[in-house]
This record gives structure tokens, sequence and C-alpha cells, in this order.
């Protein structure tokens, strides 16, 4: 994207360093740039909170659901579970799954992301047998048959990349060590356990088009391959795998944690790190302007530290258009920050394109959300 000007331009009493050593008078920094944080930026310096409404009207406005107490993703097939946030080009839903599935699966739509939010269970696919368990990230080429046994009750957060397909990101200066080795992605294996399931029996195949599923019935298990090579595979990657970029003194941007992209969308992965221990450095999350992207935060454990009163399996969704960051007790909290280590565990979802929020998404939101940053009319006046 080409920039509005070849050099940083400035006016009144600012900073020289994004995020870090703000000007006295003005301890609210706020971040307006285009392309995520990929593209031309400004950093503005303001006296009260860029968040201090203390009213708002309309339809644009922050969004908190509880994917807990979505009712209706129990199903033995994740193709009948509802879209919960949706576009053109991605799908989150989420899916609970306790007994073994009756059927395969193939998305003929785009490749699907798993992210197993709680319990384990061994997989079989195309490509043989693995084991997964929480905090596993698994990727699923498109037209991909799968299955899964489930070893224990399992709740799986699924984002599908219509008609596209999940690769990692460039890794630049860093190195394409940097953040996890590709050397860390497993593959299944055509083991005991895949041989095993080898079945002259009948076998059927839910084929998911265009959202629509058609069943494909054969007179044996599809399942019975006896050997692959190639550089396409379901890949699987563990969030306790994942090792932060970090500076001590500069507090990188969410784009910094990256852990897939697709074409109209990334996804990221927030992990335990080190908290900036520079005295000028920002500790917790800027205020930053949402002009391009629409992002989401599916919570999965600890304490996420931006916010309170957020609990594992709550999603936060920031439509583009206005601006956010900490809540006000986090941010007082930041400047005075005591912990070394942040402890939570977040995946994030990063979209060009607006979602939509579906019905069973919405009937679990609170509608007091966007009052969670409100300050009192006397405390807007100061």
């Amino acid at each position: 994207m080409r920039k509005w000007a070849s050099f940083p331009l400035k006016e009144g009493d600012v900073s020289r360093q994004a995020h870090a050593d703000f000007p006295e008078q003005a301890i609210y920094e706020r971040e307006t740039g285009r392309s995520g944080f990929f593209g031309p930026a400004t950093h503005f310096h303001h006296r009260h909170a860029p968040t201090g409404w203390t009213d708002w009207q309309g339809p644009l406005r922050p969004h908190l659901f509880n994917f807990n107490e979505i009712g209706v993703d129990n199903s033995n097939s994740p193709w009948a579970v509802p879209d919960l946030l949706f576009n053109a080009h991605c799908k989150m839903r989420t899916w609970r799954l306790k007994d073994n599935m009756s059927k395969l699966v193939r998305n003929a739509d785009g490749d699907e992301l798993l992210f197993i939010h709680e319990g384990s269970a061994d997989l079989y696919c195309d490509y043989g047998h693995m084991t997964v368990r929480d905090g596993d990230y698994i990727v699923i080429p498109r037209s991909t048959m799968w299955r899964l046994e489930p070893k224990e009750p399992m709740f799986i957060l699924l984002i599908e990349a219509t008609n596209d397909s999940y690769q990692l990101p460039e890794k630049g200066l860093v190195g394409n060590h940097a953040i996890f080795d590709p050397a860390m992605l497993d593959t299944p294996k055509i083991d005991a356990a895949f041989k095993a399931q080898y079945s002259e029996s009948q076998w059927q195949v839910e084929v998911k088009r265009h959202g629509q599923v058609s069943v494909i019935t054969y007179p044996y298990n599809p399942l019975d391959a006896i050997g692959w090579h190639g550089d396409l595979a379901v890949m699987r990657i563990n969030w306790r795998d994942i090792r932060p970029l970090m500076s001590h003194r500069y507090h990188l941007p969410p784009s910094a944690h990256t852990t897939f992209v697709a074409q109209r969308f990334v996804v990221c992965t927030f992990v335990p790190r080190p908290i900036e221990s520079d005295p000028g450095a920002l500790k917790v999350p800027f205020y930053h302007n949402n002009d391009d992207y629409d992002e989401v935060l599916f919570y999965h454990a600890g304490d996420f530290f931006s916010r309170d009163n957020i609990e594992k399996g709550m999603v936060t969704f920031h439509p583009a258009g206005f601006t956010h960051g900490p809540h006000p007790k986090a941010f007082a909290a930041g400047r005075e920050y005591k912990k070394k280590f942040t402890d939570e565990v977040a995946v994030m979802l990063d979209t060009r394109d607006a979602l939509e929020m579906g019905t069973a998404a919405l009937a679990t939101e609170n509608p007091q959300y966007v009052n969670s940053w409100k300050v009192a009319p006397q405390q807007a006046k100061e």
C-alpha cells in the first residue's frame, strides 16, 4: 500500500517512539492505521482515554458473546452446527462432540482449521492417524476426508477458509524458525491404529459444498491409504509449542503473533510471555482504530490482562470503525503493573471483510459490553 508521505510527519508534543516514552501531559496513545498493522499509521497523544465515552447509540458497537452457551452446537457432524460469525471468505463455528463420529466428513468449500478448546481424540483422515488434545490447531486441507473418536468430551472452535487455503506467515527479519519452527508441525501417520480401521463394511461421507451437504456411500472404509508423499497434508501445532516474539522495550502489535494467514484474514495466537520491563514502554495493548479489519478474540485459558470479567469460551467482536483498547481498570493497572508474565491464551481472527453475526451467537450476547469502557459524566469533564 502506498504511503501518504515518504517520511513520518509530526505536530505538537509527541513521543519519538511509538508505544513508549509518552509526553508528560498525555498518558493516552492512540494508533490509527491502514491494512491492519502493516500499512501507514499515525500515533496520537490524548489528554483523555480514547474510549472514554458516556453513551453509545446506533448499530456499530463492540460485542461480547459467551460461546459456552451456544446450546445448538452438539452434533455428530461439524456440518450440522450453525455459523456464528461469517462472511464470504471465512466462517467461525463451535462444535461439541462426545461420541465417535458415525460418518466421515469432507469440506469441499475450503480449508478447515480446528482449535481444540477442550478434550482429546483420535483423528483419522486420508493421511493417517494422530492423537489430538486441548490447545491443538489442526489444519485440514480442502476435500480431505476425516473423522474424530473422542477420548473425552470435546469443545472445538472451527474457522473455515472459504474457497481458500491456510498458509504460514512470512517471518521476515526474524527468520523461518521464529515463533515456531516448521519442524514442529506434526502430520498423521499410517500406523497400527490407522491400519486397524481398514474395513470392508459400509461407510458414508458427508461432503459440504456451497453450504449444502451431500452423502456418498462406499461398501468399504475409504480411509484405506497405504502411503503418501507430497507437500500437502493435515498439519498440527499446539499453542504450547509457540515461542512468541518479545521486546522488553516495545509493545509488539498483534500482527507479531500471527499463526496462519489466508487471502482475506489472519489467525493469531496470544500465549504467555514476559511483560515489557523498560520503564517507558507501554505494558498493555495500545488504543487503536479498527478501520480496515474486524477483530475477533476467542478466549481459551488464563487471565486476559487487557480486560476483566472474561472467562474461557467467551468471544469479543470489535467491528471496524471505532477506537478500542484496554478497559479502564486494565489501563490503570498496566501503569503500575506488578506481574512479570502474562498468562493468557487466546485465538484472534482478523478479517478484511465485515463479519455477520449468526442468530445462535446473538442469543449469547451481553448487551452491556459496550458500557464496560464507559466513564461517569463527571470523569469525562476532568
